[in-house]
């Protein structure tokens, strides 16, 4: 599978995961109507498919979903609520994202 396509699918499957996730935490924690936690679920369980159509196996899909999760997560927070990540974030985000390169694209023997 191509490189592009890897990571478009890995951000397919944050997206999913965060929206969904997102929604629910709507619906819970700010009293929004129970179709947001409704369609969260749908959204979490598209996520669980798309995470699948990675080539690679599971530990390494995951682990690798993982540090796009990380940097996601913290784009998500700053575009929808107003989250300025710090120093701190920034570079634990990049270590993360790539360390999960290196499990995912190095070359094996």
């Amino acid at each position: 599978m191509s490189v592009l396509k890897t990571i478009v699918i890995f951000i397919l499957a944050g997206l999913c995961e965060i929206g969904g996730g997102y929604l629910v935490w709507l619906w819970l924690k700010s009293e929004k109507p129970i179709w947001y936690g409704i369609l969260g679920g749908i959204i979490l369980v598209f996520y669980g498919i798309v995470a699948t159509w990675q080539t690679s196996n599971f530990a390494r899909v995951y682990a690798t979903y993982g540090g796009f999760f990380i940097v996601m997560s913290l784009l998500w927070a700053m575009k929808f609520d107003n989250y300025s990540p710090d120093k701190y974030d920034v570079i634990g985000a990049t270590i993360a994202l790539l360390g999960v390169c290196i499990i995912y694209f190095a070359p094996r023997v």
